[in-house]
């Protein structure tokens, strides 16, 4: 029994040890990662911001079609409506 007494802290310390080196090697490998993560991050917002213009001209450009396609369609059912009130008028 004194023989567990004595043994079984040493083996508890050992392990602890082996744990606290082993937590210390896996947080070094996270912070690693998390550094090589920050970094792609960085890179594709500097991408996207680049972008960004190329997304407002191709915005504006579908706006100012829409309206042209909008003016289009408003007046070929202005003059349908004329044409058929017209007829109706008769």
């Amino acid at each position: 029994m004194v023989d567990l007494n004595e043994f079984l802290p040493i083996v508890i310390y050992f392990v602890l040890i082996i744990l606290l080196i082993y937590s210390i090697r896996l947080i070094i490998k996270l912070m690693a990662t998390l550094d090589k993560i920050d970094r792609t991050l960085d890179d594709v917002n500097s991408k996207s911001k680049k972008l960004n213009g190329v997304f407002d001209i191709i915005d504006s450009t579908a706006d100012g079609l829409s309206t042209v396609s909008d003016l289009f369609v408003n007046g070929i059912v202005n003059v349908l409506s004329y044409i058929f009130k017209g007829k109706k008028g008769e």
